[in-house]
């Protein structure tokens, strides 16, 4: 009901009004059952402008950092994020890393869209970086279509580091949905599933047209965490 009434009634009109998002290939998602949409990264309004254009319920895989916080702003921030479909994870590794996926695979399973980044983290220069394999896991086994999603210009209205966004027309394409049932059964491949993942990022790089790079965006930005001390 909150997802609802805040997509709807509150956050959504203002958004659209604000930013007027143009939209293109929405035909791709399917009507119903599991699908994980894979999308770019590029700005921490992604998670928020994503769910207002498509029909359909989308639940977030988020850092569970966000959820933890103290004081009001901490609180509002976690309701919000637990209102619009956000699913708090553990980014640790190891058995909190095979928790998440848990998590992930369940929102498929019962018909669900799941919304995810196979960066891992947010493009630090508004590159599109190396993805994670967790995404392929997740095709597998949940045997769910996917389709990648690609936000434009969202790095534009807020940047890394920006405390408020700015006025500016934002863009969300979804592409063909890809077919990777030919792997059925090869989860624990790991070659399949770096094949899997490039496969996504190569689309994610065509259908953005943002330069790839073949390095994980969390290495760079630890490059750049490094210099500025």
């Amino acid at each position: 009901m909150f997802y609802w009434f805040m997509k709807n009634l509150i956050a959504g009109p203002i958004l659209k009004t604000v930013f007027r998002p143009w939209v293109a290939g929405l035909d791709n998602i399917p009507k119903t059952g599991g699908v994980i949409l894979a999308s770019n990264h590029l700005s921490v309004i992604d998670s928020v402008i994503l769910p207002l254009v498509i029909d359909r319920r989308i639940s977030f895989l988020a850092k569970s950092d966000y959820f933890t916080g103290k004081g009001f702003k901490n609180w509002a921030i976690k309701n919000f994020l637990l209102g619009t479909g956000m699913l708090p994870i553990d980014r640790s590794g190891g058995k909190a890393s095979e928790a998440s996926l848990n998590t992930g695979l369940a929102v498929v399973a019962r018909g669900g869209v799941l919304g995810i980044y196979p960066e891992g983290t947010r493009s630090p220069d508004g590159k599109m970086y190396r993805g994670r394999t967790g995404v392929a896991r997740m095709i597998l086994e949940g045997r769910a279509p996917v389709v990648p999603v690609a936000m434009v210009d969202t790095e534009k209205v807020m940047p890394i580091g920006s405390k408020l966004p700015k006025v500016h027309r934002i863009g969300i394409v979804f592409g063909e949905p890809l077919d990777f049932s030919r792997f059925e059964g090869m989860e624990g491949d790991r070659f399949i599933l770096r094949s899997i993942t490039d496969e996504i990022m190569y689309e994610l790089s065509r259908i953005s047209g943002q330069e790839y790079v073949d390095v994980y965006a969390s290495s760079v930005k630890e490059k750049i965490s490094a210099r500025g001390r």
